[in-house]
Protein backbone atom coordinates (compact mmCIF):
# COMPACT_ATOMS: atom_id res chain seq x y z
CA UNK A 1 0.00 0.00 0.00
CA UNK A 2 1.26 3.43 -0.73
CA UNK A 3 -0.03 6.68 0.68
CA UNK A 4 1.61 9.55 -0.98
CA UNK A 5 5.48 8.51 -0.46
CA UNK A 6 4.82 6.41 2.20
CA UNK A 7 5.07 2.55 1.22
CA UNK A 8 3.36 0.27 4.15
CA UNK A 9 3.95 -3.20 3.88
CA UNK A 10 5.06 -6.45 5.90
CA UNK A 11 8.37 -6.47 7.61
CA UNK A 12 10.90 -8.51 6.42
CA UNK A 13 13.08 -10.31 9.41
CA UNK A 14 16.09 -8.33 9.05
CA UNK A 15 13.80 -5.59 9.64
CA UNK A 16 12.53 -6.10 12.60
CA UNK A 17 15.58 -4.64 14.91
CA UNK A 18 14.90 -1.30 12.94
CA UNK A 19 10.98 -1.32 14.22
CA UNK A 20 12.28 -2.11 17.71
CA UNK A 21 14.79 0.92 17.52
CA UNK A 22 11.93 2.88 16.51
CA UNK A 23 9.97 1.69 19.38
CA UNK A 24 12.36 2.83 21.40
CA UNK A 25 12.90 5.86 20.40
CA UNK A 26 9.65 6.84 20.02
CA UNK A 27 8.23 5.36 23.55
CA UNK A 28 11.27 7.46 25.25
CA UNK A 29 9.80 10.56 23.50
CA UNK A 30 6.20 10.01 24.26
CA UNK A 31 5.56 7.70 26.21
CA UNK A 32 8.34 7.58 29.34
CA UNK A 33 7.01 10.99 30.58
CA UNK A 34 4.24 9.87 31.85
CA UNK A 35 5.06 6.21 33.11
CA UNK A 36 8.25 6.78 35.23
CA UNK A 37 11.06 4.52 35.87
CA UNK A 38 9.33 1.37 36.61
CA UNK A 39 7.27 1.62 33.37
CA UNK A 40 10.24 2.33 31.25
CA UNK A 41 12.18 -0.53 32.45
CA UNK A 42 8.87 -2.87 32.08
CA UNK A 43 8.67 -1.61 28.66
CA UNK A 44 12.87 -1.93 27.84
CA UNK A 45 12.39 -5.36 29.30
CA UNK A 46 9.57 -6.19 26.81
CA UNK A 47 11.90 -4.94 23.78
CA UNK A 48 14.21 -7.37 24.59
CA UNK A 49 12.14 -10.71 25.60
CA UNK A 50 12.48 -13.06 22.95
CA UNK A 51 10.07 -15.36 24.13
CA UNK A 52 7.63 -12.34 24.31
CA UNK A 53 8.43 -11.28 20.83
CA UNK A 54 8.35 -14.39 19.48
CA UNK A 55 5.89 -15.09 16.40
CA UNK A 56 4.95 -11.41 16.20
CA UNK A 57 3.71 -10.03 12.87
CA UNK A 58 5.32 -6.48 11.46
CA UNK A 59 3.84 -3.62 9.34
CA UNK A 60 6.16 -1.34 8.82
CA UNK A 61 5.98 2.51 7.02
CA UNK A 62 8.39 3.48 4.60
CA UNK A 63 9.39 6.89 3.90
CA UNK A 64 11.78 5.64 0.53
CA UNK A 65 14.34 3.22 2.77
CA UNK A 66 13.45 4.77 6.11
CA UNK A 67 11.08 3.14 8.47
CA UNK A 68 8.83 5.90 9.82
CA UNK A 69 6.02 3.81 11.98
CA UNK A 70 5.32 0.14 12.57
CA UNK A 71 2.76 -2.40 14.22
CA UNK A 72 3.96 -5.66 15.93
CA UNK A 73 0.61 -7.58 16.13
CA UNK A 74 0.84 -10.95 18.14
CA UNK A 75 -1.16 -13.03 15.43
CA UNK A 76 -2.75 -15.98 17.35
CA UNK A 77 -4.95 -13.13 19.99
CA UNK A 78 -5.45 -10.33 17.44
CA UNK A 79 -3.54 -7.79 20.00
CA UNK A 80 -1.13 -5.10 18.87
CA UNK A 81 1.50 -4.79 21.21
CA UNK A 82 3.70 -2.07 19.61
CA UNK A 83 2.23 0.98 17.04
CA UNK A 84 4.41 3.83 16.94
CA UNK A 85 5.22 6.39 14.65
CA UNK A 86 8.43 8.81 14.30
CA UNK A 87 7.35 12.02 15.77
CA UNK A 88 8.99 13.90 12.74
CA UNK A 89 5.81 12.05 11.18
CA UNK A 90 3.07 12.19 13.44
CA UNK A 91 -0.66 13.99 11.67
CA UNK A 92 0.10 12.98 8.52
CA UNK A 93 -2.74 9.82 8.61
CA UNK A 94 0.79 7.29 8.44
CA UNK A 95 -0.91 6.15 11.82
CA UNK A 96 -4.10 5.05 10.20
CA UNK A 97 -3.16 4.11 6.89
CA UNK A 98 -1.11 1.26 9.03
CA UNK A 99 -4.27 0.52 10.87
CA UNK A 100 -6.32 -0.20 8.03
CA UNK A 101 -3.74 -2.08 6.24
CA UNK A 102 -3.67 -4.18 9.10
CA UNK A 103 -7.29 -4.01 9.28
CA UNK A 104 -7.29 -5.81 6.03
CA UNK A 105 -5.21 -8.21 6.78
CA UNK A 106 -7.56 -9.82 9.13
CA UNK A 107 -10.86 -8.43 7.56
CA UNK A 108 -13.50 -10.59 10.21
CA UNK A 109 -11.20 -10.11 13.18
CA UNK A 110 -11.88 -8.20 16.21
CA UNK A 111 -8.23 -6.32 16.53
CA UNK A 112 -7.44 -5.65 20.60
CA UNK A 113 -4.40 -3.79 22.21
CA UNK A 114 -3.62 -1.86 25.69
CA UNK A 115 -3.59 1.96 25.01
CA UNK A 116 -0.90 4.27 26.85
CA UNK A 117 -2.70 7.41 27.64
CA UNK A 118 -0.74 9.46 25.26
CA UNK A 119 -2.16 7.32 21.87
CA UNK A 120 -5.79 7.32 23.45
CA UNK A 121 -6.94 10.03 21.44
CA UNK A 122 -5.96 8.32 18.22
CA UNK A 123 -7.23 5.07 19.03
CA UNK A 124 -10.21 6.93 19.86
CA UNK A 125 -10.35 8.55 16.82
CA UNK A 126 -9.55 5.39 14.18
CA UNK A 127 -13.04 3.77 16.02
CA UNK A 128 -11.13 1.46 19.18
CA UNK A 129 -13.70 1.54 22.22
CA UNK A 130 -12.30 0.96 25.50
CA UNK A 131 -13.12 -2.58 26.84
CA UNK A 132 -12.36 -1.98 30.62
CA UNK A 133 -10.86 0.52 33.19
CA UNK A 134 -7.46 2.13 32.36
CA UNK A 135 -5.46 0.42 34.76
CA UNK A 136 -1.58 0.54 35.83
CA UNK A 137 0.53 -2.74 36.06
CA UNK A 138 4.58 -3.29 36.09
CA UNK A 139 4.43 1.29 35.91
CA UNK A 140 2.45 0.78 32.70
CA UNK A 141 -0.45 2.90 32.42
CA UNK A 142 -3.25 1.83 29.69
CA UNK A 143 -6.76 1.38 28.46
CA UNK A 144 -7.84 -2.16 27.12
CA UNK A 145 -9.13 -1.05 24.11
CA UNK A 146 -10.92 -2.76 20.63
CA UNK A 147 -11.51 -2.57 16.97
CA UNK A 148 -14.75 -4.78 16.51
CA UNK A 149 -15.19 -6.77 13.38
CA UNK A 150 -18.22 -5.52 12.57
CA UNK A 151 -17.31 -1.92 12.44
CA UNK A 152 -15.51 -2.63 9.81
CA UNK A 153 -18.69 -3.45 7.64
Amino acid sequence: MKQNSICIRRLKENEIPAAHELAWRVFNEYEAPDYGEQGTESFRHAMHDQEYLAGMEYIGAFDEEKLVGEIALKPERKHICFFFVDGAYHRRGIGTAMLHYLLEQYPDETITLNSSPYGLPFYKAVGFRETDRTQTVDGITFTPMAYFSEQKR
